[in-house]
C-alpha cells in the first residue's frame, strides 16, 4: 500500500510543493515538485548490483522537456519530441554536476535521474525545480546519497540580489547565476555576468546558499516520514591495506619519476610505463587481485602529485601556484574567413573562427517559453588527435555542447547591440591541442576573432581556469590548471571575463563542497591571471578592426512604413525574390517596416536598395523618372516607373504631334522617361513622354516656360 506525502514551503515569494507516493511508485525515489505553476515529476532508479569491470561511479541524469508542458505541438515532421535540445543538454550536465560528488565512494550501481517537465508557467524555469526534484527523490530512495542539496538562481537588479528571478526580471537583470550545494557548502556554480566584481558575484554565491538552506530542510523532514531502508554499501576487503601497500611499494619510485617530467606526452609515457612495470609485479596473482591492484594506482598517483604540490607548492610541470603558461596569440591566420585567431597557452591550443552572416542565418529555437531567433552562435569541437589519440569523429557531446556554452556566456555580453551591429556572428573552436582548460582558450580566441572580423566587442575578454588540492585543512589553490591536475584534483573553477569584471563563471568539485575562504582565494588568484592574459592577447589585437572583411556582406539598414511591406513582398513573395535573384542581394524585412539589404558585392546591395526604394517612394509631380512600358493599349501606355508603380501616357502625351497609333511610338518592354503631371485622390498617376527629350532627359516643359518668357 502507497501512501502519500506532502511538503510545502514558501520560498522566493512563490509556494514550493515537493510530492511523492502517487505518481512513479515503482521508481526507486519519485517526487513531483511545482513551483509557481511549474511543475517536474522527478525520479531515480538504481540497478540492485554493481556494474561489474568498471571504475567510475555510472550515473546518467536525463531532463527531458514536453511541449504539453506548454500547451504546443512539437514542430517538425513527425510532431512528437526527438533528441535532446540544447537547453536540456545543458540541464541535464547542470544536474549531474552537483549530484555526482554526493554518492558513496566505491559505489558502482547503474544509477539514472529522469527529470519530466509536466507543467511550464513561462514564470519559474524549470531548471532549478528539476534540481531539488533530483535531491528529493534521490534522499528518499535508500540509493547511498550523501544529500541532499539545494539549489538556487540569482540576479542581480540595480544592485540588489534576487532569489530565483521570475523570466521577465531577468530581461533587466546584470547576473545569471545558479547555485547548488549542502547544508555547509557549495559545490557547484553557474554564471554569466555583465562585467561585475569578484565581491560581487562571491556574495551571490553566498546568498543563494544561504537561499537555499529552506529547501533542504524540508527534503530532510520529507525523507524522515517516506524514505526506504538504505542500501549496505559492500565494505572493502580485510586486504585493502595490505594490497595497497604492495601497489605503493611497486609503483611509487617509477610514478614520482614519471611525474618530473614537465612535457606532457613525455609524462604520458613515463606514467604509461611505470605502471605496467608495477603491475608485473602481481602476475602471479589471480585476475580479481590483479584488478583491484590496478584500480589503486590512481590512489598512488593522487597521493603523490597532491602531497607534492601541498609541500613543495611546485606543480607537475615545475610552475608555482599562480603562474600562467606561456602565451602567443595570433589573428587573421586564415585568409578567407572573416575573422579567425590561433590561441595557445602551454599544451593547450584552439583555431577560432568568425563569420559573419546576414538575418537569414539567426538559428530559429523552438522553446518551451515560445520560438525566437540567437544570432550569436559558439560551436566547439574536440577532435581525438588533440590528445594524441585516434577515435571515432561523433557529433557534439554533452561535454562540447558545455564548454561551447560556457564561452558563449562569457562574450554574449560584450558584444554590440543588435540594431548597431546587424550580423549574425558565427564562432567555431577548434581544438588544436589539449592539456588543461581548452574552453578557457575557446573564449580568449573567440575575443581574437571577433575583433579580427570587425566585431566592435566592448572589451577584449580572456578565461582562466583554476585548480584545488585539500587534504583536511590544507589547501592549494593552483592557476591555469594542467588536465592532470583537473583529473586528480578537487576542483575546476573557470572564471571569465574583461579588465572591468567578470562574464561568466563556472565551478565543479569533486568533494562534498568548499569554503567561502576557498572561493575569495580563487576569485582572488584568477583575477591575477586573467589580467596578465589579457597582456599577451593585447599583443595580437586590442579591439575591434574599423572595417569588417572583403569577404563579409556588408548590410544596409533602412526603414519604410508597415504598409509599404506587403509591396516590397509582393504576391506569394513574387517581388522580394526577384530583387534577390536580379541584383544578387539578400534582403530582411521585418515586421516594424525595417529592411537589411546584404551583399559581399557593393553594387549588387545597392541596386537592391534602390530598387525597394523606388518601390515605397511616392512619385512627386513635376519630377521626371526612368521606366519600361509594360502595356500598350488603344489610347496609350502603361508604364512601369518606380518598382511596382504604374502610371498612364496618354496617347496625347506620347509625342508633340498627333500620334494616330500608340505602337507608332511605343512598344511594351521600352525604356522611357516620363514627367509625373498628376496623381489623382485613388493614387492613379498621369504621366508625359512629350515634354521630356527622351535622349537627355531634359524637361522641354521648362525650355518652352523660358522661351514664352523670353518673348
Amino acid at each position: 500500500m502507497f501512501t502519500e506525502h506532502r511538503k510545502e514551503i514558501e520560498w522566493g515569494g512563490r509556494p514550493l510543493i515537493i510530492e511523492t507516493g502517487k505518481i512513479a511508485r515503482q521508481a526507486d525515489g519519485a517526487v513531483m515538485v511545482t513551483y509557481g505553476g511549474t511543475q517536474v515529476l522527478c525520479t531515480a532508479v538504481a540497478q540492485k548490483s554493481p556494474k561489474p569491470g568498471i571504475d567510475f561511479f555510472p550515473l546518467t541524469i536525463n531532463y527531458q522537456e514536453k511541449t504539453f508542458a506548454a500547451g504546443k505541438i512539437p514542430g517538425g515532421f513527425f510532431k512528437r519530441e526527438g533528441r535532446p535540445s540544447e537547453k536540456e543538454t545543458l540541464t541535464s550536465r547542470l544536474i549531474d554536476r552537483p549530484l555526482r560528488p554526493l554518492f558513496a565512494s566505491g559505489f558502482r550501481n547503474e544509477t539514472q535521474v529522469i527529470c519530466t517537465v509536466m507543467a511550464h508557467d513561462l514564470e519559474n524555469d524549470p531548471d532549478i525545480v528539476s534540481l531539488v526534484g533530483s535531491s528529493a527523490a534521490l534522499t528518499i530512495s535508500g540509493i547511498p546519497f550523501m544529500g541532499p542539496i539545494g539549489a538556487a538562481r540569482v540576479a542581480y537588479i540595480e544592485g540588489d540580489y534576487v532569489l530565483n528571478p521570475l523570466q521577465d526580471q531577468m530581461d533587466v537583470t546584470d547576473l545569471d547565476m545558479v547555485v547548488a550545494g549542502t547544508a555547509n557548502a557549495v559545490n557547484m556554480v553557474e554564471s554569466e555576468a555583465n562585467e561585475l566584481s569578484e565581491d560581487i558575484m562571491l556574495g551571490a554565491v553566498m546568498f543563494a546558499h544561504q537561499g537555499f538552506q529552506p529547501v533542504i530542510d524540508a527534503i530532510v523532514e520529507l525523507a524522515e516520514v517516506c524514505a526506504k531502508e538504505p542500501w549496505d554499501i559492500p565494505e572493502a576487503p580485510a586486504d585493502e591495506d595490505t594490497l595497497l601497500a604492495r601497489v605503493s611499494a611497486a609503483a611509487e619510485a617509477g610514478l614520482r619519476d614519471a611525474y618530473q617530467e614537465t612535457v606532457k606526452q613525455a609524462r604520458v609515457e613515463k606514467i604509461g610505463a611505470a605502471k605496467s612495470a608495477a603491475m608485473e609485479t602481481f602476475a602471479d596473482d589471480d585476475d580479481s587481485i590483479r584488478e583491484r591492484a590496478k584500480g589503486m594506482l590512481k590512489t598512488v598517483e593522487k597521493d603523490i602529485v597532491r602531497n607534492a604540490i601541498l609541500d613543495t607548492k611546485q606543480r607537475i610541470d615545475g610552475r608555482d601556484l599562480e603562474t600562467v603558461r606561456p602565451i602567443s596569440s595570433e589573428v587573421g591566420i586564415l585568409p578567407r574567413a572573416h575573422g579567425s585567431a590561433l590561441f595557445t597557452r602551454g599544451e593547450t591550443q584552439a583555431i577560432v573562427t568568425a563569420t559573419l552572416g546576414t538575418g537569414q542565418d539567426e538559428q530559429i529555437i523552438d522553446a518551451l517559453e515560445g520560438e525566437y531567433r540567437e544570432h550569436f552562435l559558439l560551436h566547439y569541437n574536440f577532435p581525438p588527435y588533440s590528445v594524441g589519440e585516434a577515435s571515432f569523429l561523433r557529433s557534439p557531446g554533452r561535454r562540447e555542447i558545455g564548454h561551447g556554452k560556457l564561452a558563449w556566456r562569457a562574450i554574449r555580453a560584450l558584444l554590440p547591440k543588435k540594431e548597431d551591429f546587424p550580423y549574425t556572428m558565427r564562432i567555431v573552436s577548434e581544438i588544436t591541442e589539449s592539456n588543461g582548460s581548452s574552453s578557457m582558450a575557446t573564449v580568449c580566441g573567440t575575443s581574437l576573432s571577433l575583433m579580427d572580423a570587425g566585431v566592435p566587442l566592448r572589451r577584449p575578454c580572456a578565461g582562466i581556469a583554476m585548480g584545488l588540492i585539500k587534504e583536511d585543512e590544507r589547501f592549494a589553490v593552483l592557476s591555469d590548471i594542467l588536465g592532470d591536475e583537473d583529473h586528480l584534483g578537487d576542483m575546476d573553477f573557470k572564471v571569465a571575463g574583461t579588465e572591468a569584471g567578470i562574464t561568466a563563471l563556472q565551478m565543479d568539485i569533486k568533494i562534498t563542497g568548499i569554503t567561502e575562504e576557498i572561493m575569495q582565494v580563487a576569485l582572488g588568484q584568477a583575477k591575477g591571471g586573467r589580467m596578465h592574459i589579457l597582456g599577451e592577447m593585447a599583443a595580437a589585437l586590442t579591439s575591434g578592426r574599423e572595417e569588417v572583411s572583403d569577404f563579409a556582406p556588408r548590410i544596409t539598414t533602412f526603414q519604410i512604413a508597415k504598409d509599404k511591406i506587403r509591396e516590397v513582398i509582393g504576391t506569394g513573395g513574387k517581388v522580394i525574390r526577384e530583387i534577390c535573384d536580379e541584383t544578387g542581394a539578400k534582403v530582411d524585412i521585418e515586421d516594424d517596416g525595417t529592411i537589411k539589404v546584404s551583399s559581399v558585392d557593393n553594387a549588387a546591395a545597392e541596386a537592391a536598395v534602390n530598387w525597394i526604394k523606388g518601390i515605397v517612394a511616392e512619385p512627386e509631380i513635376g519630377v521626371i523618372y526612368t521606366g519600361k512600358v509594360v502595356k500598350v493599349v488603344d489610347f496609350g501606355a502603361f508604364v512601369n516607373f518606380m518598382g511596382s508603380r504604374d502610371g498612364l501616357v496618354h496617347i496625347s502625351e506620347l509625342e508633340n504631334r498627333r500620334v494616330d497609333k500608340v505602337t507608332d511610338v511605343v512598344n511594351e518592354g521600352d525604356q522611357v522617361k516620363v514627367k509625373v503631371l498628376a496623381v489623382d485622390d485613388r493614387g492613379k498617376v498621369r504621366l508625359s513622354m512629350k515634354v521630356v527629350n527622351q535622349e537627355t532627359g531634359q524637361d522641354l516643359s521648362e525650355k518652352k516656360e523660358e522661351a514664352d518668357s523670353d518673348v
